[in-house]
């Protein structure tokens, strides 16, 4: 007689995996961080939200209206202000001027800074040279518009040292050459902190790659767009763009340069659109109009965000990293 043995039956139901302790941890830390950062991050909202975003919708809705100033009646013009720039001639001329100033400027403060991207590679004291050229930057633009005006006054220092050579000195600040004289100065105020932004994407290129170029026969222009360029690509985008923002609200230096501090307006030749703006503000012969100041910067503030965006899209490229 043979014994059987008899076994329980096993539960097939599925036991349940304990718990991931790092997957619940994760869930655990995520929302506490998260706390945290918006703890830090609402007072820079509210921040900027008081002091950008409402002053800068308050300036919308003020452009909308005619309005000398505080204390005065503010009368509703829809977006005849904005119709209105369209036959204002100084309007026209001063934002012509700006355009100008900002592709003319630009080309000629980045052709400066890729040569001295050249040159200033290899060159023994680069580091007191970029000081030397970043120096006019650290110079308030009021002192550097006066000095440069009263050096090209019709009785000034450049005259002077024409007329030693025997030239007859030349209306600097004449209708013709005024505008040419604010671009050539704000030129040689701003190259320098180009300059010393694209040096420093420059020192991080290794110098082998250099040295293997050179023994391969490869030219100081083929280095530059083959090497520098490439690799120094990003911060000239980043460059470009603070360019353009700085050229479109050039103000201090028109200013000092055809004023030269004295009471008066600069000529229309030389206005910038923040001069035309400030003009329209203050009022000068005329009654102050805050809402067609308004309506100007507004009209700014959306041809830098078009140029911004344009900038940003010619100069989308691929990351070049080195292996």
């Amino acid at each position: 007689m043979s014994a059987t043995a008899t076994r329980t039956p096993r539960d097939s139901r599925p036991t349940e995996a304990p718990p991931d302790r790092a997957s619940s941890t994760r869930h655990t830390v995520k929302p506490a961080r998260e706390r945290a950062f918006w703890r830090f991050l609402t007072p820079a909202l509210a921040l900027y939200t008081a002091l950008f975003v409402v002053p800068s919708l308050y300036g919308v809705w003020v452009s909308l209206y005619r309005w000398p100033g505080p204390g005065s009646e503010m009368t509703w013009r829809g977006l005849k202000n904005y119709t209105s720039l369209l036959d204002n001639e100084a309007f026209l001329s001063s934002f012509w001027n700006t355009l100008v100033l900002a592709v003319g400027g630009g080309g000629a403060v980045f052709a400066v800074t890729f040569l001295a991207m050249t040159v200033l590679r290899q060159l023994k004291g680069r580091a007191f040279i970029r000081a030397v050229v970043f120096l006019p930057m650290i110079i308030s633009a009021i002192a550097v518009g006066a000095a440069i005006g009263f050096l090209l006054n019709p009785d000034g220092a450049v005259n002077d040292i024409l007329a030693v050579f025997g030239i007859d000195g030349l209306p600097w600040l004449g209708p013709d050459l005024v505008f040419r004289c604010v671009i050539a100065g704000l030129v040689w105020s701003s190259t320098g902190f180009y300059i010393a932004l694209m040096m420093s994407a420059v020192d991080a290129i290794p110098p082998h790659l250099y040295e293997d170029a050179h023994l391969s026969g490869a030219t100081k222009w083929e280095q530059f767009r083959y090497i520098t360029l490439p690799l120094t690509w990003d911060v000239f985008s980043v460059a470009a763009v603070l360019w353009v923002v700085n050229s479109l609200k050039v103000f201090e230096i028109v200013l000092a340069f055809t004023t030269g501090g004295t009471p008066g307006n600069p000529p229309l030749e030389a206005r910038t659109v923040a001069v035309q703006q400030y003009i329209s503000i203050a009022g000068g012969t005329t009654v102050p109009d805050l809402g067609q100041g308004a309506a100007m910067g507004v009209i700014v503030v959306l041809i830098t965000a078009v140029l911004i965006l344009l900038i940003r899209r010619v100069t989308r490229r691929d990351r070049v990293e080195l292996s």
